[in-house]
């Protein structure tokens, strides 16, 4: 049975099953070692597991090291006093807060925490510590507010969590609200929904993405190009078709795509999707994530073969999020 979405009611998922809620299924799914799952339960403890059966169909049976593997599985590491620099809030959302569901830290633009919820647990997250019921459970009236009031900011991010694994009503009728605030003119989603359920890019995503009165950027999130099979490569031209910006981030990670033969081949399997590489991000330094962790000087030097692989617009920037600064630092 494959998931469907809704786009009635408070949650876009009409059934849960198929999403995989206990390390030892996905394990004994992939034929791997069962001495792998007291620690992954243990690890699931401090930060949920999760992840949807279509992200896990493209694992590979039997490989413990398969790069879309090692991003949700949790693992020992994560349970471990890391270097003191692996922090809880580590590129300083809460010090941007705003107003409730509001980090502001860069100018003309401000970005809306609509959703704690994701498809899939990415073990790296940076708001894996994140106090998502304080700041949602307020409701968007106040947020709203901040927005309106502030005339400066013409560009709204939604974030979360994921939002496409809110319903398209909710999202719709939140976007509407939006269109109304004059100076809003770009909005922007971020999210790894398409990646991890494709068939979450239904028609009433694509209805309301394709009308509203706001420019549209869809930010994906792939890691390693084995996420991109046929089905994600055709949700991608499903989004473009809306006539909305499609670029990518990833996250440079240890044992998952930290080497230049990877990279240019997300590079240009984005490409074929109809998505443009956009950042490069070393990996921020959150508690539990430090096992994932590339050297700067390592990821510079996989830059500059990057650089001498492909022509520069397929060539994402590498980037880091500094808390307080006014923009990403980039690191070349």
């Amino acid at each position: 049975m494959r998931t469907e979405f809704s786009s009635q009611g408070p949650s876009a998922w009409r059934t849960r099953a198929e999403i995989i809620t206990d390390p030892a299924e996905l394990i004994e799914l992939l034929g791997l070692e069962t001495s792998l799952i007291p620690a992954a339960r243990r690890a699931a403890e401090l930060f949920g597991f999760r992840v949807t059966r279509s992200f896990a169909s493209r694992m590979r049976r039997g490989d413990p090291q398969d790069p879309l593997l090692r991003q949700v599985l949790p693992v020992t590491a994560e349970t471990l006093d890391g270097p003191a620099e692996f922090v809880s809030d580590p590129v300083g959302d809460l010090e941007s807060r705003a107003a409730p569901g509001v980090l502001n830290k860069y100018r003309g633009r401000a970005l809306m925490v609509v959703t704690g919820a994701c498809g899939t647990h990415c073990r790296y997250c940076f708001r894996r510590h994140f106090p998502y019921r304080h700041e949602i459970r307020p409701g968007t009236a106040a947020a709203l507010s901040y927005l309106r009031e502030n005339t400066g900011i013409g560009e709204i991010i939604l974030s979360g969590g994921d939002p496409l694994t809110l319903s398209d009503r909710r999202l719709s009728g939140l976007v509407s609200e939006l269109e109304s605030i004059p100076h809003i003119k770009r909005l922007r989603l971020h999210t790894r929904q398409p990646v991890f359920e494709p068939a979450r890019v239904n028609d009433s995503l694509l209805a309301w993405i394709s009308s509203t009165g706001l420019r549209a950027l869809v930010v994906i999130h792939a890691n390693h190009p084995n996420e991109i099979d046929g089905d994600v490569a055709d949700a991608m031209g499903r989004l473009h078709s809306t006539g909305a910006v499609l670029l990518n981030q990833s996250v440079l990670l240890r044992g998952v795509n930290d080497d230049t033969e990877t990279l240019v081949r997300l590079s240009e399997r984005l490409f074929e999707a109809g998505v443009m590489p956009y950042y490069l991000h070393v990996l921020d330094r959150v508690q539990g994530a430090a096992h994932f962790l590339v050297p700067d000087s390592s990821a510079r030097t996989l830059h500059r073969r990057l650089r001498a692989s492909l022509p520069g617009y397929l060539v994402p920037r590498l980037a880091r999020e500094d808390p307080g600064k006014a923009s990403k630092t980039l690191l070349v």
